[in-house]
């Protein structure tokens, strides 16, 4: 395919989008469908316009794919609520943790029981396709800053928090391969890849974002004038952060999303302290100020105005990456083994591990079996993939865990991708009604 048919298509697509967005928001099903039978039908599946092929492209793929998931990771981080709390944050964490071990686990005897997988690549494969995707689950993430819906809350921010998390089991996958160092007994994997990566990552993030945040508000107050270029910023502060962890050996992506939800909560934080400072009226003498508007806030915080960016970025990202997974389907990537595991991850690992790692907790039962639920496979799994082949993966093994995984996103993108609006929106309107308003109404303050 020459570079002037893929810019046709692309172009093509994106004016598409463009012109039909009101009418694929209305659609019972989630674009990325749309952009999967795109790729099916240009690509070998249908009339081979072009092929995708992922290990000749591994490398390419996984810049591609891990530029994609920190972007939404940042997106995802923004929108997390003010303030953070244990007792909000709970469900999230447990399945971030609890329900990650519980996923890697099942996964991992299915493929060396039932798939005839050496252990390394059970525990390897697992790790691809247990974390749910921050990319392709736009329609069951936190809408706004200002967004507190429960349902939607735990899956963004599960989905922000497991990409890191399963770090350490592709890790440890590729070490029983003999492609990582464990250390004697596992103890370098428990303590390097486990215990530093995850606590430097948190660190590091956390400390990035809320100097960002300290060092933008100093800026405004020296220089009210100036304008800073809150795009840029954003994107610098992924670069950094993330550039850092990977120089300390530290988990990039949960550095990535903690660093986002240090510099939302710091800049609100900032502002809401501001607010309430006594302000001289003239004519009137002091007052105190009650609350922030939404547009003071989006004029005077990074956060606010890098998200908008970063979506565009993200919707655009998701396009390519899908109609690139299209492609990269023949009618004989089709078997018994890859629709088996689809359907064991749907229905017996996600929930088995969801009810698992939420037992004990307060989250309601309707919101569990809706998590149980969806659990969208998607370009974090890619990722992890692509990962695992650069280093080192035999090429054999690396062709039957790329087939595994192609046909169990495939599958979870078709499949959660047209139960979700359905799902959701019934139980929107008969558990938790949202407040009629305007569209471009913005959240109340206090959401902020």
């Amino acid at each position: 395919m020459t570079n002037a048919l893929w810019f046709l298509l692309v172009g093509g697509l994106l004016l598409t989008r463009g012109l039909t967005a009101s009418l694929l928001k209305n659609l019972p099903v989630t674009p990325a469908i749309v952009y999967l039978a795109v790729g099916l039908l240009v690509g070998p599946t249908a009339i081979n316009f072009f092929h995708f092929n992922p290990l000749k492209q591994s490398a390419l793929l996984e810049m591609m794919t891990e530029v994609v998931v920190l972007i939404s990771l940042f997106s995802a981080g923004v929108k997390m609520p003010v303030p953070v709390s244990l007792a909000r944050w709970r469900a999230p964490i447990l399945l971030a943790s609890v329900s990650m071990v519980a996923s890697v686990g099942l996964i991992a005897a299915f493929a060396f029981y039932a798939l005839g997988l050496p252990l390394g690549a059970g525990i390897l494969l697992g790790a691809i396709l247990s974390p749910t995707d921050p990319v392709l689950a736009t329609d069951v993430q936190t809408r706004h800053p200002g967004d507190r819906d429960q349902l939607r809350f735990t899956l963004t921010c599960e989905a922000g928090m497991n990409d890191g998390s399963a770090f350490p089991f592709v890790m440890l996958g590729l070490g029983l391969l003999g492609l990582h160092e464990l250390g004697e007994s596992g103890l370098r994997w428990v303590l390097v890849d486990v215990l530093w990566a995850t606590a430097a990552g948190i660190a590091i993030g956390v400390a990035a974002g809320v100097a960002l945040a300290l060092g933008g508000r100093k800026l405004r107050q020296l220089a009210p004038s100036e304008t800073l270029m809150n795009d840029f910023l954003g994107l610098g502060l992924i670069g950094v952060v993330y550039g850092l962890s990977v120089m300390v050996d530290a988990w990039g992506f949960l550095a990535v999303f903690f660093a986002a939800v240090a510099l939302r909560q710091t800049e609100v934080r900032q502002l809401n302290a501001q607010a309430q400072v006594p302000a001289q009226v003239p004519g009137q003498g002091t007052e105190a100020a009650t609350h922030t508007t939404e547009p003071q806030v989006a004029a005077t915080t990074i956060s606010a105005q890098a998200l908008v960016f970063k979506e565009h970025l993200e919707r655009l990202s998701e396009m390519v990456l899908v109609l690139l997974l299209g492609g990269s389907l023949f009618l004989d990537s089709w078997s018994w083994r890859a629709v088996a595991l689809a359907g064991f991850v749907f229905a017996i690992v996600r929930p088995i591990s969801v009810m698992a790692g939420l037992l004990g907790s307060r989250t309601p039962w309707t919101i569990r079996s809706l998590v149980a639920w969806f659990g969208v496979r998607g370009i974090g799994s890619l990722y992890y993939l692509m990962y695992a082949i650069q280093h080192g993966l035999p090429e054999s093994l690396a062709l039957e865990l790329m087939q595994l995984t192609l046909i169990v996103v495939t599958l979870s993108i078709f499949v959660h991708g047209t139960s979700v609006k359905p799902l959701l929106g019934r139980f929107w309107r008969y558990h938790q009604p949202l407040p009629k308003k305007h569209p471009d109404t913005p959240p109340p303050p206090d959401q902020l």
